[in-house]
């Protein structure tokens, strides 16, 4: 379903949180879960249809999220706004965090963005959305040992014309606590193919795994789904059956359950 511009004058809540047990040990995010747009912006000149592409929020992703939130019993955070309004996942000074050009799709209510216009939808969106995972994170360590944290995003199937292989891929900096028994646990599963950094690279400086996670010490991991995959209901309890015993094992290793500061390799 569409969910573009809301209607005039209603609310717009930045943020959806989803209540569990803070010493669960994991922590869930979603940086594009939605391809809404706040009123005031109404479509921002782009066709309905650029909405529901990748362009417009990580398709499937809030559906797996909001799963396997329920089955582990664990909080996760998740934004309500689409990526072409501002991006989540992109440090305050990024230059790609208001794209006026996305994956061919012009953006005309971006194109006069200004350094004020910049730094309000920050304060509105962008930082309401960390500091959901900030005062989350600070609860579940004064709750008990330190979570794991899990973000969950999708790729497409196809790339400027190029079919990707992977069912699912792990992105990730320098710390490997998550990583190695995420990566060993997927490949473990019969008939995956599973990417290690790719089609991306999980080093980005300011992103926010590198906020929240690598900063804090934190073991994680960025799951990227493919996206054909997690589309409808069936794909995403699927691959929440896949994910979520892999989740509960790593979260119960006590190597992961610590602070512990590596080196990122945006420093």
């Amino acid at each position: 379903m569409t969910e573009t511009a809301l209607a005039a004058g209603e609310a717009f809540e930045p943020t959806e949180y989803i209540y569990g047990d803070l010493k669960s040990g994991i922590l869930l995010l979603c940086d594009h879960a939605r391809n809404t747009v706040p009123a005031p912006y109404g479509d921002l000149g782009v066709p309905p249809e650029q909405f529901e592409r990748h362009i417009g929020y990580d398709i499937g992703a809030r559906a797996v999220t909001l799963e396997l939130a329920r089955r582990l019993n664990a909080p996760a955070c998740l934004s309500t706004f689409s990526r072409l309004l501002i991006d989540p996942n992109r440090g305050e000074d990024d230059p790609t965090l208001v794209m006026r050009l996305s994956d061919g799709a012009v953006v005309p209510g971006n194109a006069r963005v200004d350094a004020q216009e910049r730094m309000h939808r920050i304060r509105q969106f962008h930082q309401p959305y960390h500091n959901l995972i900030d005062g989350t994170l600070d609860q579940m360590l004064a709750a008990g040992a330190p979570p794991v944290i899990f973000s969950i995003h999708s790729f497409t199937p196809v790339w400027r014309g190029v079919p990707r292989p992977w069912h699912v891929t792990v992105l990730w900096d320098s710390d490997p606590r998550a990583v190695t028994p995420l990566l060993a646990g997927l490949r473990g599963q019969e008939g995956l193919i599973v990417g290690d950094n790719e089609p991306y690279d999980g080093a980005l400086k300011n992103d926010t795994m590198y906020k929240h996670a690598t900063s804090r010490g934190l073991a994680h991991a960025l799951l990227e789904l493919r996206q054909d995959l997690i589309a409808d209901e069936a794909g995403a309890l699927d691959w929440a059956d896949r994910l979520e015993p892999v989740m509960r094992e790593i979260a119960a290793r006590p190597e992961c359950r610590q602070i512990r500061h590596f080196k990122s390799r945006c420093d």
